[in-house]
């Protein structure tokens, strides 16, 4: 019996909540890039969940190469981003999963500096270790009595799962479609999912929490990943050198450990 289920997305507000990005520890409440209580300074990253990983060593390294600044992130879908940002939340640097997402940040001029693709990534299918439906290839997630879960349309990776369908020429019919990819690996890595579309490098992530099985349709969609740093900055500068970091040969070793592809 195929086993149904409907999530409901709550989407934080920009600035609403701490994943927002606010700071709620600065003296003087101020947006990104201002002073913490400690006195040091402050950078807000807003970065496409299958970042999380990649961008959280990063971080690490950027800390202690920049005595006193703190680096806080934000992760989620690059779509939920961009409308957080351009609704005026506090970010100092913005890590798309598509460049699709990016334009729409340029287009209102909300960037500071010209983005610059550092990374890509293409889909694989995701199931519990057991793989209890039995998932072999792409086509088999068209089969009605698989539970599938997938991105929705408007996130990276849903753009991506339409178009390696429609490459396939196949239909999929997902019981649910996700914000953010780390929210369809979710889904699969507790059992409430026969199989979900995500990344290669939520794949090797996850490591022995789901199986991955690579199928060659995968190839017809290459997600490139863009970063930049944002208009509203209060530090642009510190921003600019995090970007410079993920585009360096540290940050593209980081990248290329955890399964991107170079740009």
């Amino acid at each position: 019996m195929k086993r149904r289920f409907t999530t409901i997305a709550v989407i934080a507000l920009a600035c609403g909540t701490a994943a927002c990005g606010a700071d709620t520890s600065d003296a003087g409440g101020g947006p990104s890039g201002s002073s913490t209580a400690s006195g040091g300074s402050k950078i807000t990253v807003y970065a496409a969940a299958s970042l999380k990983s990649t961008f959280e060593h990063l971080g690490q390294s950027f800390e202690k190469a920049h005595d006193g600044t703190t680096v806080e992130f934000n992760f989620a879908g690059s779509s939920d981003l961009v409308s957080q940002i351009k609704g005026g939340a506090p970010a100092d640097v913005f890590a798309s999963a598509d460049e699709k997402n990016m334009t729409k940040l340029t287009a209102d001029k909300l960037h500071g500096s010209d983005p610059k693709v550092f990374a890509t990534n293409t889909l694989e299918i995701a199931t519990p270790p057991d793989n209890p439906a039995g998932v072999t290839s792409l086509k088999d997630l068209a089969d009605k009595d698989i539970t599938l879960v997938v991105c929705a349309p408007e996130v990276p990776c849903g753009a991506a799962t339409g178009k390696v369908a429609k490459a396939a020429g196949i239909t999929l019919s997902p019981d649910s479609e996700e914000q953010s990819v780390t929210d369809v690996l979710g889904k699969v890595k507790s059992g409430e999912a026969d199989a979900g579309l995500v990344y290669v490098t939520d794949v090797i992530g996850a490591g022995d929490a789901v199986k991955g099985i690579e199928f060659p349709e995968s190839t017809a969609v290459t997600n490139r990943y863009p970063i930049a740093t944002v208009a509203v900055s209060r530090n642009a500068a510190l921003g600019q050198q995090f970007v410079d970091l993920v585009l360096s040969d540290e940050g593209q070793k980081v990248l290329a450990d955890a399964g991107f592809g170079r740009p």
